[in-house]
This record gives structure tokens, C-alpha cells and sequence, in this order.
């Protein structure tokens, strides 16, 4: 077991944030305990408590750690791209999830009591959709406003609700074939409706 004075504030919440994204990758929300947490690094949940307030706050440092990584993949995506950043964006956004499903269905599973972000986990979480608008209104002309960032978020629902069809199996279920290319019509045929 571990002892207070054998980390650091800093360190301990590095250790507990590790061990903690990595039961979520391999759990999933519904599996994931706080318990199995501190029993993997050798504290006790108490230790985790004194770091993160509540297992809430670390849900939520685990899921702003996964609102990153999701943002480095677009990134990625779109470093590797042609000239269709638009198609990178979707195919990005399907990589992160069936690449990290349990890490990306816990985004959305996580349901805290109270949840108050901090500056720095808003922006880290706001990454993602700054970058999805920042393509989206290259793509259409105009500069990022209000009206646009909507917009932005309806087409990443659009794509959203393809890839959790097809990451629950429900695509193939209903009889159908490719999500990734099918979402991607929907946010062309968007774009197209929104061009002046």
C-alpha cells in the first residue's frame, strides 16, 4: 500500500489519471470502479477522494483526458490529408471511437451529480469543437461566429449518431453497410445547404 509521502500531490494525480483512463479502456463506464482504481496504483480510495474531490472529478478528469486524445486524432487526421479536411474530420472522428469505444461511450455515459470545470478542462473539451469549426467554416467561407459554431456542433451530431449506430452494432443490425461513408454524405449534403 501506498503512503501519502511517497508522491507528490502532482504525482499522485498523474498515477491515479493513468490508471484511471486505462480501467476505462479496458472496462468501460458501466465496469469502471474508483475502488479498482486505487487498488491498482496501491492507495486507497480515500487518496483518490483527497485528489480529485469525488469520483465524479476524476470521471471528468478522465473523460477531458479523452476529449484530447480525440482532438490529437482529428489533428492527425487532418495533418495526414489531402484536399478533404472535411473527410479527414469524419474519418477522425469514427477512428477515435472505434479505436478507444469504451474511452469515447464514456463521454457520453458520465453523468455527474455536479459537474463545474475547470478553465483549463474547458478548453481542453473545446479543443475538439474549435477545431471542427475552424474546418467547417474554411470550407464554407465564413468566419467562426455563433451561427457557425451551432452549426458545427448540429454536423458533429450528424456524425455522432452514425458512429454510435455503428460502434453498438446497430448499423449492421438495421442491414446496413459503412456508416463513416454514409455520415460523411449527410455533412457534404449540410455543407452543400449551407453554401450561400
Amino acid at each position: 500500500m501506498g503512503r501519502r509521502s511517497d508522491h507528490s500531490r502532482d504525482e499522485l494525480r498523474a498515477l491515479i489519471l493513468d490508471a484511471g483512463i486505462a480501467l476505462m479502456a479496458e472496462k468501460g463506464f458501466a465496469a469502471f470502479s474508483a475502488r479498482e482504481v486505487a487498488k491498482r496504483i496501491g492507495y486507497t480510495i480515500g487518496t483518490i477522494h483527497n485528489v480529485f474531490g469525488n469520483v465524479d472529478g476524476l470521471m471528468t478528469a478522465i473523460n477531458t483526458a479523452a476529449f484530447a486524445d480525440w482532438a490529437d486524432t482529428l489533428e492527425a487526421s487532418l495533418a495526414a490529408a489531402d484536399d478533404d479536411r472535411i473527410a479527414a474530420l469524419v474519418a477522425g472522428y469514427f477512428a477515435f471511437a472505434r479505436d478507444n469505444p469504451h474511452r469515447w461511450a464514456a463521454i457520453y455515459d458520465h453523468r455527474p451529480a455536479c459537474e463545474t470545470l475547470t478553465p483549463e478542462q474547458e478548453a481542453t473539451r473545446g479543443r475538439l469543437m474549435r477545431i471542427v469549426a475552424a474546418e467547417v467554416a474554411t470550407a464554407l467561407a465564413r468566419p467562426v461566429d455563433e451561427t457557425l459554431g451551432t452549426f458545427a456542433r448540429s454536423l458533429v451530431a450528424t456524425v455522432h449518431g452514425h458512429c454510435s449506430f455503428a460502434i453498438t452494432g446497430s448499423w449492421a443490425a438495421m442491414g446496413q453497410h459503412d456508416p463513416e461513408t454514409v455520415a460523411l454524405a449527410r455533412v457534404r449534403e449540410s455543407l452543400a445547404a449551407a453554401r450561400p
